[in-house]
């Protein structure tokens, strides 16, 4: 079973790419948002979902986990294959389809190739219970490449300074996943669904990032009395 590939990117297609490794040409479908990232003749590194079925081995990559985590959720869905997930994954960055999911918005689904109005209206339902968590400094910005490209590019003007800066950025960044995951979990536990908890942790989680865990927890109720009225 392949999980990863490592190699130089030799040649990039509209819904696949080969990528070098050692001297082994693996073809492997992406969505086009991931090819879009990728540069031939330049080294990569891809993780791997394996499909293996009676008549073929299929190869599908990603850039990062969360993309891989909502693939392998989507194609949990009856009538989404590989090519219809790719397909979203094209249309909607894992971010994005977090949000649409917590919306229940089938619109969003609607913009991927191959998705009608009765399928987005089976994923948006079937979803609500699944939605992957996504770590909230790639919520804000919905291509996390992006994100670093944008970070890196920018001049230091003290090394030091900028790396204190960053350790400091990461953390609270890890502190606020962490406690959207444990929120959502606790609002689970106590009944609410698992697509408002997601929604209304992730919002409270965000605009107090300094806050601890039973104070959040706190917040979240009262939003969903707020709700409930």
């Amino acid at each position: 079973m392949i999980a990863k590939l490592k190699g130089i990117i030799d040649n990039i297609g509209e819904d696949c790419c080969i990528i070098d490794v050692n001297g082994v040409g693996y073809l492997v479908n992406m969505s086009s948002r991931s090819l879009s990232k990728l540069k031939q003749g330049e080294y990569a590194s891809l993780l791997i979902e394996t499909v293996i079925k009676e008549d073929s081995i299929t190869l599908f990559g990603f850039q990062n986990p969360w993309e891989k985590e909502w693939f392998n959720t989507l194609t949990k869905i009856q009538g989404v294959g590989g090519k219809v997930c790719l397909s979203i994954l094209s249309a909607l960055s894992p971010a994005q389809l977090s949000q649409a999911v917590a919306a229940q918005d089938k619109s969003s689904f609607l913009r991927a190739s191959g998705v009608g109005p009765k399928l987005a209206t089976r994923l948006v339902t079937e979803l609500k219970d699944k939605i992957v968590t996504i770590p909230v400094e790639y919520i804000n910005s919905p291509d996390l490449d992006d994100t670093i490209k944008s970070d890196t590019d920018k001049e230091p003007t003290k090394t030091n300074e900028k790396n204190k800066t960053n350790s400091y950025t990461q953390e609270s960044d890890n502190k606020t996943y962490n406690n959207t995951e444990d929120v959502t979990s606790a609002l689970t536990n106590l009944g609410y669904q698992k697509i408002d908890a997601y929604r209304v942790a992730t919002e409270i989680c965000l605009n107090n990032p300094d806050a601890d865990l039973g104070t959040l927890i706190r917040l979240a109720l009262k939003e969903f009395n707020q709700l409930e009225k």
